[in-house]
């Protein structure tokens, strides 16, 4: 029997960080922690030549090997994915856009077998870790994306000045080099049009708010990413901290823009959600925006306890499935564009109709 391809492995196994069992889970969807690391002595990647990439690569595979955490990791090289393939890490939030798009020698990713961790190597940096997991635990994130730092420091030497701290080939991500976010599910303060105050409130206090994708993506199904902007001069417990009570503030605006629309505007709401559900589980033809703009509903909908044969990890995990790349590895193919709006209506409408039978026979029995 042929081996099967990593990503197709990948593919068949749950998401970690798409459970719905984190604190907070209503509201807060997933914590991720990304560190920039440089190599001492070795060009930036985009300075950096062939021979330089490579060692860089096979320094770090050496160091990967001493984590536990990523024991029987996949370890793939950019240049040898099919484009679907790395389309598909994207959406799974493993590699970032730039590294998504890049052919060059020595760019590779690799990713813990629970999807848990991932290190792209020879990104804009020559190391990029990131740790993610369910909900908002931002202190836990910190001690574990910490922990696996400090093996890698045990193989490697980092670029690193006294004055400055960890040296990167972007400015503003000199000093800790840490970037960490918290995905939010915000359609209280969209409805209620508050969602401009509160992004210009974050941003005024050294954070910012950005789209599903992180920077430049559009915050389409009302998932928004809150992250730090200054790395220099702050601790990264310090930032951590302050970005945590910002999420705690966000989250308390949410609950409380949710309980006025309940309170004052509750028909509009019901009937919002309920013409989602209704549309999401009779439709045929599903464009990506409106998939995610309905399933955005259907989720406030469960947390607000109107369904009980739908649960907020079978959203999440939809979020992602309806996603292009994903999409096409369940079909094994390419599908043009008509044939993925086909395919996202035929998966949200089975998984939802899935549900609602489960629990007739359930409540039959």
């Amino acid at each position: 029997m042929k081996a099967k391809n990593p990503i197709d492995q990948l593919a068949d196994q749950p998401v970690q960080w798409l459970s719905d069992d984190g604190p907070d889970a209503g509201i807060t969807v997933s914590t991720r922690i990304r560190l920039a690391r440089n190599l001492a002595g070795i060009p930036f990647p985009t300075k950096a030549n062939t021979r330089h990439r490579q060692a860089v690569l096979q320094m770090v595979r050496e160091a990967v090997a001493g984590v536990p955490l990523m024991d029987g990791c996949i370890d793939v090289k950019m240049s040898s994915l099919a484009e679907l393939d790395r389309v598909f890490l994207l959406e799974r939030h493993l590699i970032s856009r730039e590294h998504c798009s890049t052919r060059k020698t020595g760019n590779s990713v690799f990713v813990a077998r629970g999807e848990n961790c991932s290190i792209m190597v020879n990104e804009e940096d020559h190391l990029r870790l990131q740790v993610m997991t369910a909900g908002m635990q931002l202190e836990q994130l910190w001690q574990l994306v910490d922990h696996v730092d400090s093996l890698l420091t045990e193989r490697l030497q980092y670029a690193y000045s006294d004055d400055l701290g960890f040296l990167t080939a972007c400015p503003t991500n000199v000093g800790t080099g840490i970037r960490a976010s918290v995905m939010l599910h915000l359609p209280g303060l969209v409805f209620a049009n508050q969602i401009e105050a509160i992004t210009q409130a974050v941003h005024t206090i050294g954070f910012v708010v950005r789209g599903l994708y992180g920077e430049g993506s559009d915050t389409a199904g009302n998932l928004f990413q809150v992250s730090n902007q200054s790395t220099l001069g702050e601790s990264e417990t310090y930032i951590i901290e302050k970005l945590e009570k910002i999420i705690r503030q966000v989250v308390e605006h949410e609950r409380n823009a949710r309980q006025v629309l309940l309170e004052r505007k509750p028909k509009y709401l019901y009937d919002h959600i309920g013409r989602a559900y209704g549309i999401l589980r009779h439709a045929y033809i599903l464009e990506s925006s409106e998939a995610l703009r309905q399933l955005s509903a259907l989720r406030l909908g469960i947390d607000l306890n109107m369904f009980s044969s739908i649960d907020a990890h079978t959203i999440n995990e939809l979020m992602v499935m309806i996603q292009p790349g994903h999409l096409q590895k369940i079909h094994n193919r390419t599908l043009d564009e008509n044939e993925r709006d086909i395919a996202r209506a035929d998966i949200v409408r089975g998984r939802l109709n899935d549900s609602k039978r489960q629990t007739t026979d359930e409540q039959s029995h």
